[in-house]
């Protein structure tokens, strides 16, 4: 463009000056020269532009895009700028996409609540399995603690079970939330079912066969914690009932059998 702007000018001016000094041979000669040698610089950027890169990779574009091409021209130069038709949308195509976004959302809203539940019943699980331990402890130093011995153990015991029963709060709150997620993504799986989008139906299927398997594998460790506890319960109650009766009959066996003897 700079050069085009320049040989405007110099055939401008050049030609102006042959219109009132037509009869002087030397400058006509000039201008003639001048104007060749722009000629020949317009032929030379041209040569350049069509040897570029940009233009053979506009040589090379598709029909399609070739006829929907716009050529503007600059100067000498055509400069050819694609443009790509829009697809007309219908009804049940828009219908289509908003059915998979809500399936995405859907399936973020399960793996979050699915990941908090499978933790809260982890932990859960835990604060189980510590209670069993010191439950067996106990049962197994009954007897043989003092009094502020036993009361330190039956504190810690006691501070324990208040940690289980927060946990078990926990399991259930995030559990509504996840059954909701259930829900959610079931009824999102059968719209995009109905609006034709099947990939996106059986992706949700899929994450939702994954986090009910997930869910099932760690309620049942949390079950298996709950029957162990009930178990050393039950244990308990059986030893502190023989160490009580073993106390009763060692109290009798120390009294004198005088105060045993009926008058």
């Amino acid at each position: 463009m700079q050069a085009f702007r320049n040989c405007g000018v110099c055939a401008s001016g050049s030609l102006l000056k042959g219109r009132t000094d037509f009869l002087v041979a030397r400058r006509n000669m000039a201008v003639l020269r001048r104007t060749a040698a722009c000629v020949q610089l317009l032929k030379d950027k041209a040569n350049v532009f069509c040897s570029s890169p940009v233009h053979q990779r506009l040589l090379r574009l598709p029909e399609v895009a070739r006829s929907n091409a716009v050529a503007f021209s600059v100067g000498s130069t055509l400069c050819a700028v694609p443009f790509t038709q829009v697809e007309n949308l219908s009804h049940e195509s828009l219908i289509r996409r908003a059915s998979c976004l809500v399936t995405d959302s859907a399936n973020t809203y399960l793996s979050q609540t699915t990941l908090a539940l499978v933790d809260a019943l982890t932990q859960y699980a835990k604060a189980l399995h510590t209670l069993i331990a010191l439950q067996k402890r106990y049962i197994t130093s009954i007897g043989k603690l003092t009094p502020a011995e036993e009361d330190s153990i039956w504190q810690v015991i006691i501070g324990q079970r208040v940690e289980v029963s927060d946990r078990l709060e926990e399991c259930k709150r995030f559990e509504s939330n996840w059954i909701n997620a259930i829900h959610i993504c079931e009824l999102s799986a059968e719209a995009a079912y109905n609006s034709g989008a099947e990939h996106a139906c059986t992706a949700t299927k899929t994450n939702l066969q994954v986090a009910q398997s997930k869910v099932e594998e760690i309620r049942k460790i949390s079950k298996e914690a709950q029957k162990k506890l009930a178990e050393t319960k039950a244990e308990e109650i059986q030893r502190m009932a023989e160490y009580a009766s073993s106390i009763d009959i060692n109290d009798l066996e120390d009294i004198p059998e005088a105060y045993l003897r009926e008058d």
